[in-house]
């Protein structure tokens, strides 16, 4: 099992990040059921990464428009397991789509917490 939070409105999780000869290290993501990739992060995070580049891939906009993003490749850790996933470098804000939650099932409970 996965657990996130609700943080501004968005369902969040942490993703554990593995690259080599360096630690281990966390990224939140805000949950996009409206996005069917892995992952996408902002371009300049992945080129600090330095995130192995897969392709150029076509990407259909909302307003009908095409565009060309950057693939790139990554290791995760999730549900405890590594996993080579796909890193769209785009957006502003780290995203994590469907692909990822292909096979799990997702529970959204919007209940303010007071620390």
């Amino acid at each position: 099992m996965i657990t996130g939070i609700i943080k501004s409105g968005h369902p969040t999780v942490n993703i554990i990040f593995r690259l080599s000869n360096q630690p281990d290290f966390t990224i939140e993501f805000v949950i996009d059921t409206g996005f069917t990739g892995d992952l996408s992060l902002p371009l300049a995070a992945v080129n600090l990464m330095n995130l192995p580049f897969l392709y150029e891939l076509s990407a259909n906009l909302t307003n009908n428009s095409w565009v060309d993003i950057p693939l790139h490749e990554a290791v995760i850790l999730w549900n405890g397991e590594e996993r080579v996933v796909n890193v769209l470098a785009t957006g502003r804000r780290p995203l994590l789509g469907t692909a990822l939650l292909d096979g799990y099932e997702l529970t959204l409970q919007f209940t303010e917490v007071v620390w």
